[in-house]
């Protein structure tokens, strides 16, 4: 069960990355196409798309990494936490003498 719920925190990561990310470039692209209709018809310089989609690439990577690293986080935090109130639930750690040992619930060590 454990496995089961980190993997969907981790797959939920993903997909709020790529969408964040997503939403940045769109966002950036949509800025370009304004600024590049205004400079077309006006006397002012040529719009050019790097100056537009260089900083929004950097942008992007760091807003969907910080997204992705806090759903991380409270994700496998919200984990421990359920496996530290119900270690029934999935993987729990038993003491055996000097060492630890990680044992499957119902499992005998």
């Amino acid at each position: 069960m454990v496995r089961i719920a980190a993997a969907l925190w981790i797959v939920w990561a993903i997909v709020v990355w790529n969408v964040v990310f997503d939403h940045v470039i769109v966002a950036a692209g949509r800025e370009y196409l304004r600024a590049a209709l205004v400079a077309a018809q006006g006397p002012g310089p040529y719009a050019h798309m790097d100056d537009w989609m260089r900083p929004a690439i950097a942008r992007g990577l760091w807003m969907a990494t910080a997204a992705s690293g806090v759903i991380l986080v409270v994700g496998f935090a919200a984990i421990r936490a359920a496996v530290a109130r119900n270690p029934k639930a999935g993987f729990h750690v038993e003491e055996a003498g000097s060492h630890v040992e990680t044992v499957r619930s119902g499992e005998v060590a």
